[in-house]
């Protein structure tokens, strides 16, 4: 069927801030799609919300609106400009949603605007849990015994019924949000009530349990026709009980018998052919592990998180094929990008193995409940390529960037001291850092049918971490000899694994590898097992003896920012890419490592040549070594990038752009202080602790409160505000040892507007694009702040001082490229931090500026001037309009987590807003933000008691569609709360109202009457 000549226009939906659930496979998946459809000489419009996004560039759509995802926003679009046609299966749940509000809305019919890739029916077969039961019935597919219910006493009725365990699942909602599984009534209540709640329908299906079982997943590719292919099935470590984005995940399957492969592929296309899918799918099933029995348990009739998987994992670009499958081509008629020669229709085969492990934020949430089940918690996620299930894995927690002593000798230290008997009983919980406990279990004695047992995790599975621990073992106990060593690197371990358990150098490892017949070398990822030719510059390592990958020269390494985590998020890879077009831009190649398989830039058609691989100094080195590049790039792969400086140095690596010395002298507390006081620039005084006596001290002689941090730190992680010495004592236990020999900061707190500036520089002279405002104030990290562009409340003296300080630092360090800057206007202009790299701001300015800034940087660190790149040194003109980021919590997601901002990061992505006015900046961003209801604001405002006080401010809220009280601590939450307001003062009261609105995912705003303007009636309608 050739492509459809009826639609010339088509709009795609985002899928908005990230989320725990909802990350930078969207944003893949939706830059792809936008490049495919054009590329068919379609007009794209597309709608987002999320700056930091590559797909919310000017040039991936015709035309891109930054504005909320919310029915009144997308119809004021669809009445302006009149798609013929909605694209919503590239924009996760948040897409589907919308898609199916639109349609309920009767905009959709009114204008005459199609749905495509997914009927509204499909859509609603899929995601409506009753229709889906129907449907599974219909097709003769077993399923677990379930109801759907709308009420409380409706399902502890129907679980009394089944009896206990019980899994619920909420309708429509995404990563399993507000699901779980209930072993009693109490947390059936406590699931259940949450569940309704979240779900747009207030509907959810209660299921007998099947946890335990193997857990099995489709990404499926079904044409018009009815033609359809498997891209790649894929098999959860973790048995069914844990979502499969916090499950360890191998690609292609690995324990599945022929005859059980089989019929599970078929249920899968028997289902995706019934729901009548035009594109991309994902089938989740459940293989009883003692039978042939099998469930199916839920169809996501979209691209998903596993969709960016399979595509990364077998090189088929999934949301590319799906977006041509939607305006009418069929897979036969569809070249597969990476052949050249082949169509789509060709399902791709391994010749190697994949896996996946979750990343998490526990290492910042350390009080928050670590236990994984239905509803997912992992922010983010890394990929490894290997020629067996142990390399892979290994690959895996290479890539992790974790605590470095479990991750060098993979047993945890707590571990150490517990019995072997407890060891199991502790196992049977799955959390994050299960899988360290495994191998700890195993090294004390434990069998894998004891673990088995414990876990439910398949004994095949279990036998390979043996493997692992035996060869450790060996590694630590034996002599080293080059066929031990190579044994071993044919596992996955690399020489810091190996130094982590056995004494040797560097030095003498390298001339054991030099012994043996077999070496590290580099395969191709083709799609087909090297049965086709393939010209796909997409490269993993191994251990073998013929190399497929050859040196392309005039080349330059950029270093990726690997997994998504809070403080490190999509934002370095929108730089990464950008960079990558700057260098080919130059006429020279453009090589990335990294290891997320959820990015742009991981994507084999970005750069001259992709190498999927651990972000540490052994694989980094390896690379090098074979492409000797120019030099290296490490200002856009954020903290992970930056902080593999040192070693590159050593190693002799050209870094470009700012040098290491310039890079140490903002990073080594003693040198940038000294800095600065060289350039006298006022500055928060504070010196470095290695111990509790100093930090006494140091903290006694400032007078409190203090600001204490660790060094080289991401995303503020472990900065505390401290008001006493107990406090203090509180902090430094858990810190000092976590600093691993690294000094302590403990700053004077000084409290004031904090702002910030990304600067260009080419070494000699500084452009600053802009200076953003926090409308929080210090002492909240500046990811978690609402940031405000043009600055609102600043002087022009002190814009001036920022921009005359900001070009002195730049000067100073000699900087070359972008830079960071962060400031606190109080009595002075003051210095709070430097970040010697691209920030989480860079693609926010980069919208609202019109200028790709990391491609500017990038033309800076490859030699050019400013002047050469049109750019006049100082401050850039200010636009007429306001434009707000804010940020977006996934606290609902991690119960126990501390919810109250601090100077430590805690917001998983943001929105933007734009407006006339601050007010209607702030109104598009925060609504959007926290999903409030525009149209019906009402319920009760919760007001602290310095609040209360403020006359005006109560006269405001009187006079608006809300009930308001006081709040008292313990009191009763409201049933219906539309925010909370506070007045951050530090008493008990007020930090218990923030935490206890965060965590029911209620926004909360400081009592400024500039954003209690957004509250009239007349602005919110």
């Amino acid at each position: 069927m050739p492509k459809r000549e009826d639609i010339k226009k088509v709009l795609i939906i985002g899928s908005g801030p990230i989320v725990i659930g909802q990350a930078a496979e969207f944003d893949y998946a939706g830059s792809q799609a936008c490049l495919s459809l054009r590329e068919e000489g379609y007009s794209v419009i597309l709608v987002n919300s999320n700056p930091a996004t590559i797909m919310t560039d000017d040039e991936i759509a015709d035309k891109v609106y930054l504005d909320p995802l919310t029915v009144p926003s997308l119809k004021k679009i669809l009445e302006k400009k009149h798609p013929d046609a909605i694209l919503p299966t590239l924009g996760g749940q948040t897409g589907l949603n919308l898609a199916v509000e639109l349609a309920k809305d009767g905009i959709l019919d009114k204008l005459g605007i199609e749905l495509l890739g997914t009927s509204l029916h499909t859509i609603n077969q899929a995601e409506d849990r009753e229709q889906f039961k129907d449907l599974m019935k219909e097709l003769h597919q077993p399923i677990p015994d379930s109801k759907t219910v709308y009420n409380l006493e409706d399902g502890l009725d129907f679980a009394h019924e089944i009896d206990y365990p019980v899994i619920i699942r909420p309708a429509y909602t995404l990563g399993g949000t507000g699901g779980g599984i209930a072993h009693n009534d109490d947390e059936m209540k406590t699931i259940l009530n949450r569940g309704l709640t979240m779900s747009p329908s207030t509907e959810c299906l209660i299921e007998k349990s099947i946890a335990g079982y193997k857990e099995i997943e489709f990404e499926v590719m079904r044409d018009h026709h009815g033609s359809s292919i498997i891209v790649t099935g894929m098999e959860n470590f973790d048995p069914v009980g844990v979502h499969t984005g916090d499950s360890i995940v191998f690609a292609p399957t690995q324990t599945l018998t022929d005859k059980e492969y089989q019929r599970l592929r078929d249920a899968s296309l028997t289902i995706v052919n019934a729901l009548k899918i035009e594109g991309g799918c994902n089938v989740q099933l459940a293989q009883d592990p003692t039978s042939e029995n099998y469930y199916v348990i839920e169809v996501n009739p979209r691209v998903s998180r596993s969709s960016a998987l399979a595509s990364k994992a077998t090189g088929y670009p999934i949301a590319k094929i799906a977006a041509k499958i939607a305006v009418g081509l069929n897979l036969d008629e569809i070249i597969n990008p990476i052949t050249q020669t082949t169509y789509a229709m060709f399902e791709p085969a391994l010749d190697y193995v994949v896996a996946k492990i979750p990343r998490f934020a526990f290492d910042k949430f350390t009080n928050a409940d670590r236990k994984l089940g239905t509803q997912m918690k992992a922010t983010g996620e890394v990929m490894a390529i290997g020629g067996t299930i142990e390399e892979s894995l290994l690959k895996a927690v290479q890539s992790l960037e974790l605590d470095k002593q479990a991750q060098c000798d993979l047993i945890p230290d707590y571990t150490r001291q517990m019995s072997l008997g407890d060891l199991i009983e502790k196992i049977k919980t799955p959390t994050d850092y299960r899988l360290f406990e495994l191998f700890a279990a195993i090294g004390k004695g434990a069998t894998i049918e004891q673990i088995h047992r414990s876990t439910k995790i398949d004994l095949y599975f279990l036998s390979k971490l043996e493997n692992i621990i035996k060869m450790q073992q060996q590694l630590t106990d034996g002599l080293l000899s080059s066929d031990m060593v190579l044994k071993a690197r044919k596992m996955g371990f690399n020489n810091t694994m190996i130094k982590a358990v056995h004494h040797a150098t560097d030095h003498e490892l390298e001339k054991l590898d030099k012994m043996a017949d077999q070496h590290l070398v580099y395969k191709m990822v083709d799609t087909c097992a090297a049965e086709f030719e393939s010209e796909t510059p997409y490269f993993y390592s191994t251990v073998g003896t013929e190399n497929e990958s050859q040196p392309i020269g005039n080349s330059i390494l950029v270093i990726g920012a690997g997994p998504i985590r809070i403080g490190q998020g999509v934002e370095f890879d929108y730089a990464t890419v950008h960079c990558v077009k700057a260098i080919q831009a130059a006429g020279k190649n453009a090589i990335i490592i990294n290891n997320n398989p959820e990015t742009v830039s991981t994507d084999f058609s970005i750069s001259d040549k992709l190498y999927f691989e651990p972000l540490d100094i052994d694989s980094v080195m390896n690379v090098i070594n074979l492409e000797k590049p120019m030099g290296v790039i490490v200002e856009f792969g954020g903290q992970t990038a930056i902080n593999l400086t040192e070693e590159l140095t050593k190693h002799g690596v050209q870094i470009l752009g700012t040098s290491m010395h310039g890079i140490e002298e903002t990073e080594n507390r003693h040198d940038f202080e000294d800095l600065l006081i060289d350039q006298n620039i006022a500055h928060p005084q504070g010196d470095t602790a290695m111990n509790g006596h100093e930090a006494h001290a140091i903290a006694n002689k400032l007078g409190y409160p203090v600001l204490v941090r660790p060094s080289f730190v991401l995303g503020g992680k472990g900065m505390a505000v401290v008001h006493n010495g107990e406090e203090l004592d509180e902090y430094l236990v858990p810190a000092l040892k976590a600093s691993a020999g690294q000094p302590i900061l403990i700053d004077q707190y000084i409290s004031g507007t904090e702002c910030e500036v990304d600067i260009l520089s080419d070494g000699k002279d500084v452009f600053v694009p802009g200076i953003m405002e926090h409308l929080e104030g210090s002492g909240i990290h500046s990811g978690d702040s609402i940031a405000m562009y043009p600055p609102q409340h600043l002087t022009d003296e002190q814009k001036e001082k920022i921009v005359s300080i900001a070009t002195k630092i730049g000067k100073k360090v000699h900087a070359v490229g972008m830079m960071n800057i962060q400031f606190i206007c109080a009595n002075d202009v003051y210095v709070i931090e430097v970040n010697p790299r691209a920030s989480r701001t860079v693609p926010f300015m980069s919208k609202i500026t019109k200028m790709h800034l990391a491609q500017l940087a990038t033309q800076l660190i490859l030699g050019k001037s400013l002047a050469e790149i049109g750019l006049t040194p100082g401050l850039y003109p200010e636009p007429t309009k306001v434009y707000v980021k804010a940020p977006v919590f996934s606290f609902a997601k991690l119960p126990g987590a501390p919810t109250a901002l601090s100077p430590e990061m805690k917001s998983t992505g943001e929105d933007i807003g734009s407006g006339e006015t601050l007010q209607e900046a702030l109104h598009n961003a925060l609504f959007d933000s926290y999903h409030i209801n525009t149209d019906t604001v009402e319920g009760t405002v919760l007001i602290s008691k310095a609040d209360a006080d403020d006359q005006e401010l109560v006269n405001k809220l009187d006079h608006s569609d809300f009930d308001v009280q006081v709040y008292e601590k313990d009191m009763p939450w409201p049933d219906k709360l539309a925010f909370a307001l506070s007045s951050q003062d530090e008493t008990d009261d007020e930090k218990q109202l923030v935490a206890n609105a965060l965590s029911h995912e209620i926004p909360v705003f400081t009592a400024q009457d500039t954003v209690m303007g957004i509250f009239q009636p007349q602005l919110i309608k």
